[in-house]
């Protein structure tokens, strides 16, 4: 019989980790708030008929962003056999709001008590037994990131899903929430039940002044009033508003529970040793010159050091293997044109891709380090105030840091951002931030006209992409995005070593959308490209590509580009072809430059620009608009091709504007 388990808990309480352990998906596992910004579906280890979903984390049912609406939405309507309740064992109090909540829908529940390591470590001890009695569900102790308790944990819930064990009942109401709350059940008792929504649960949220629950629930107008009353009369009586009182209501429940399972309270070595980094790390003085140090040192090492020397030997041995194809193919005697097609097309083009692979791997091996530590959590804290001037407040920060790697996976992530807003105005600015298919690009341009320079180049591209961001933020928010910024309130988790298996998935999972993209999307495009640019208009084979199909295209386009310093066709269409896949701009170059005149890529490119152009090329890519696979999440989310279609746009315009800047002042200042 098929059975389905659902993870539901606050943010960074190890949800993801044992979703992950659970099912042996390589779903990615960040230590900030936000990662999870969809459900994610998995199969139980050698358990096909049980299906495990992982649901976005969040602090309560009261849904204020996109995302807590669907995870509401899927809990009520579409409800799973068991609810497991991942709790922090390390932050007791704060957890147990939401599982006071979810037990409030009267669904099969587990509570999964997470994170029992660090609680012994600490010398602190939780009577389970007493804890399970108190709150009418089973409770499991746990450690999801070491494996421990899982099996138990879903012995349990097997037994819960058998039996359909509910939540013992536990009014936890008292006093004058206790009249509202079971006054208004009267009223709407028919209204729920026609809705399919548990009583209780909708009281509740009436009360809180859910407006969700108001329009599901289709209220009379009589009703209303006689519920606005007895809510009226709440808040006179209690001398606090509703959201308050309901609160209150639960932490009292909550501390009295907590008073009589923790037997001893101590604070764990992880949260002792974070208050000292802490004071350090998020230092009002020192917190952002050392996030930029710490950059810097990553691009030195990913650039001129470990990822530079195993690019190197990567490139050396394509290089070998397409001069052994090559004349393979020629003793074969294999017809020019497909020869040519094989080596100056395919493997060119691919091959010139595939040899950065390892500066992308070790670049994200550093910042997974970094991600899985809690160290980027205290940067978007640290943000905050940058980001509070220009119109967004810093929980924008992480669409924007996961930006770094893929852009789609970061515009998916506004979806956690609850204002409008701000969503839209995130949406603007995530693809300014460079995302790792740019890295190619970087890698090549920098080798070839700043090999002196390579780290201080890459990190002021990186830079670039955020001031550029925050001064376009700056003049949205006086123009068209006016209007308050939501507060940002967020979660600093406790620094923990990054584990192994996690680090090691999040690489593989980069370097296998890489080597996935390299032989599919840009594989496609070079044998576009190659056929583009061998025949002409009536489809006769040239050997001069300037009489190419391709250079008539490239030239209607490079007028566009020739303030910018690269108005030469084959630019041109390098960053046409880059909408596809921006790995694309590198594997075009290598097409059209590099079989030319029997000298390498880098010589060609050499002849084709100058530093002063390569910037502005390098500018240009950074900042116009992202693949075509980017454009698709953002009319996605803003919900129209006319929106993504101004976005795209708008992006464009904001790089040839820079690039423009750069190369005018640079050709003042150089000459």
């Amino acid at each position: 019989m098929a059975i389905t388990f659902a993870l539901i808990g606050n943010q960074n309480c190890g949800k993801t980790t044992l979703f992950n352990q659970l099912t042996g998906s390589n779903q990615h596992v960040g230590n900030f708030p936000g990662v999870t910004v969809e459900k994610k579906e998995g199969y139980l280890r050698n358990h096909k008929e049980i299906t495990i979903v992982d649901l976005p984390g969040m602090y309560s049912l009261s849904p204020y962003s996109p995302e807590e609406v669907v995870t509401r939405d899927y809990l009520i309507f579409s409800p799973p056999d068991v609810l497991i309740n991942i709790v922090d064992a390390t932050s007791l109090e704060r957890n147990l709001y939401l599982t006071l909540q979810l037990m409030e829908l009267d669904l099969p529940m587990v509570v999964a008590l997470n994170m029992m390591d660090e609680v012994k470590a600490s010398g602190g001890t939780i009577d389970i037994k007493l804890m399970s009695e108190l709150l009418g569900v089973p409770i499991v102790p746990i450690s999801a990131s070491k494996n421990q308790g899982l099996d138990e944990l879903m012995r349990v819930a097997m037994v819960v899903a058998g039996q359909k064990n509910r939540p013992a009942t536990r009014d936890f109401c008292v006093g004058d929430v206790h009249r509202a709350v079971h006054s208004i059940s009267y009223i709407i008792e028919e209204e729920a039940k026609a809705a399919r929504v548990p009583v209780r649960f909708a009281a509740i949220k009436i009360v809180e002044g859910d407006e969700p629950m108001t329009r599901l629930l289709n209220l009379r107008e009589m009703e209303t009033d006689i519920i606005g009353h007895i809510i009226e009369d709440m808040e006179k009586r209690l001398h606090m508003d509703r959201d308050a009182a309901l609160a209150d209501m639960c932490y009292q429940y909550i501390e009295k529970i907590c008073a009589q399972v923790v037997i001893k309270e101590n604070e764990t070595r992880e949260q002792i040793r974070s208050v000292k980094i802490d004071s350090v790390l998020t230092n009002r003085v020192f917190a952002l010159p050392l996030f930029f140090a710490i950059m810097l040192l990553i691009f030195w090492l990913t650039f001129r050091v470990i990822g530079a020397f195993f690019s190197d030997l990567l490139s050396y041995g394509i290089n070998a293997f397409v001069s052994g194809a090559d004349v393979v193919l020629t003793n074969m005697g294999i017809n020019p044109t497909v020869h040519s097609l094989l080596i100056d097309g395919v493997f060119a083009g691919v091959g010139s891709v595939l040899s950065f692979l390892p500066i992308i791997v070790v670049l994200f091996l550093f910042l997974s380090l970094l991600e899985d530590s809690g160290y980027m959590a205290r940067v978007a804290f640290v943000m905050d105030q940058i980001l509070l001037k220009i119109g967004l407040s810093g929980r924008s920060f992480v669409p924007m840091l996961i930006g770094f790697g893929c852009s789609v996976p970061a515009i998916m992530a506004t979806r956690t951002l609850p204002s409008q807003r701000d969503r839209k105005m995130t949406i603007l600015l995530t693809p300014f931030m460079s995302c790792s298919a740019k890295l190619p690009i970087y890698a090549l341009f920098t080798a070839v006209f700043f090999p002196q320079h390579k780290t201080l180049v890459m990190m002021a591209l990186y830079l670039m992409g955020m001031i550029v961001a925050i001064v376009v933020a700056f003049l949205l928010k006086k123009t068209i995005f006016k209007g308050p910024t939501v507060p940002f309130v967020m979660e600093l988790p406790v620094y923990r070593m990054p584990a192994l298996k996690t680090v090691l998935l999040h690489m593989w999972q980069k370097a296998k959308d890489f080597l996935t993209k390299a032989f599919t999307i840009i594989f496609v495009a070079t044998v576009l490209i190659w056929f583009l640019q061998s025949f002409d208009l009536h489809f006769n084979l040239v050997s001069d590509s300037s009489k190419s199909m391709l250079a008539a295209v490239g030239r209607l386009v490079a007028p566009i580009f020739a303030p910018l310093g690269f108005g030469d066709w084959r630019a041109s269409t390098a960053l046409i072809t880059g909408l596809t896949a921006k790995e694309a701009v590198i594997s075009t170059f290598a097409v059209l430059l590099g079989a030319s005149n029997g000298l390498s890529l880098p010589q060609m490119m050499a002849h084709l620009f100058t530093p002063l152009t390569a910037f502005s090329f390098l500018t240009f890519t950074l900042l116009y608009m992202p693949c075509v696979a980017a454009m698709a999440a953002t009319k996605r989310e803003l919900g129209g091709s006319l929106a993504a279609l101004g976005a795209m746009l708008f992006q464009t315009g904001v790089a040839w504007v820079v690039a423009f800047i750069i190369y005018q002042v640079g050709r003042i200042w150089f000459v």
